[in-house]
């Protein structure tokens, strides 16, 4: 089959690589159809966090089952599935509360599972992972798009705003506007904020985040950024999500909660330890810093009703769609800040 992989920092190509095979009776083989560069990605491409030379790529899947093992009951040969970007078998103590990314059997789609961005994946604990999609919307290519980003940017976004404690009538700020803060923006409506105030630097996304559901937007950097969002939320909402992962973002969501507040963060956190983490403001503001990586799975079904019945559509965060032999394109403009999120179809 043909997989996009790393070769070094701004290289990724597209190569021969081993079809996946199941190899145990709990497998599932998926020929992708749709799939996505992450944000996360730009790391390693980059040159940012380490990643071996030749290593396949990608991890939001969505396609079509080719083959089951034998102990598979959820899927069967046929069905339309997306996955999420973590693997994890749905039955041991952590995927059971809903903590799926912690799953003591988890895995990921990497290595000889193929990488999701090329033509088949290995979902090694399918019945815990896949998730399978209504036969009348397999082939609806509108609603296929506005599924795929629940494998992660919908589902992160969404995690943020569970973590940050938005609830009807919240005010929340946003900080971040690429795919996840986006989602997040959505998510945060979604919940029943009354109030969501973006947070970026691009014009073009903070316009999408108002026709996702922000209220309002800050464009401003650095200290100005946080006097503006303080100002709009007299004194700073209760409710801060984080939707970047650096040091900076993750600062200002600090300073701009209020005390007593809840910051919800999901952005990987690169930099941090280098810049620091204001823990003692934390502490003497009694602010609670909950999230993490997000458990996508634990929300896919009830995200994936929204969409179906209309009233939840991501779809809009890609800007660009490529084939995989583009793939390398599609990672430049993602890079270059040319486009928000892509979607890749192999």
């Amino acid at each position: 089959m043909r997989a996009a992989v790393f070769n070094e920092p701004g290289d990724i190509s597209v190569e021969e690589r081993p079809r996946p095979e199941i190899d145990a009776p709990t497998d599932a083989i998926v020929r992708v159809t749709h799939t996505a560069i992450c944000g996360s990605d730009l790391w390693f491409y980059r040159g940012d966090s380490d990643r071996d030379a030749g290593a396949p790529v990608g991890h939001e899947p969505m396609g079509v089952v080719e083959a089951v093992g034998d102990d598979v009951t959820s899927v069967a040969p046929g069905d339309r599935v997306l996955a999420p970007f973590s693997i994890s078998c749905g039955e041991c103590e952590f995927c059971r509360t809903g903590l799926h990314t912690s799953c003591v059997n988890g895995d990921s789609w990497g290595g000889d599972n193929g990488g999701a961005q090329g033509e088949y994946v290995r979902s090694t604990h399918a019945d815990g992972t896949l998730v399978r999609v209504p036969d009348r919307y397999a082939d609806d290519e509108a609603t296929l798009r506005s599924l795929l980003p629940l494998t992660d940017v919908m589902g992160t976004g969404h995690h943020a705003a569970v973590s940050a404690g938005v609830e009807p009538g919240s005010t929340v700020v946003v900080v971040g506007d690429g795919a996840v803060g986006l989602c997040g923006v959505l998510a945060a409506r979604r919940l029943g904020a009354e109030r969501i105030v973006a947070v970026g630097h691009h014009e073009d996304r903070l316009r999408l985040a108002e026709t996702f559901g922000a209220t309002e937007t800050v464009a401003e950097r650095g200290e100005a950024a946080v006097e503006r969002a303080r100002a709009l939320t007299h004194g700073g909402p209760a409710h801060v999500m984080e939707c970047v992962g650096a040091a900076s973002a993750m600062n200002a969501a600090v300073d701009i909660v209020r005390p007593g507040g809840t910051i919800g963060y999901v952005g990987v956190p690169y930099g941090v330890d280098d810049e620091g983490l204001d823990v003692f403001g934390l502490f003497g503001d009694n602010v609670t810093l909950a999230g993490g990586v997000a458990p996508v799975r634990a929300y896919a079904d009830e995200l994936l009703a929204d969409v179906l019945q209309g009233t939840l559509d991501p779809a809009p965060v890609f800007t660009e769609t490529v084939s995989l032999d583009d793939i390398g394109e599609g990672y430049r403009m993602m890079d270059e800040r040319e486009a928000i999120k892509v979607l890749v179809k192999p």
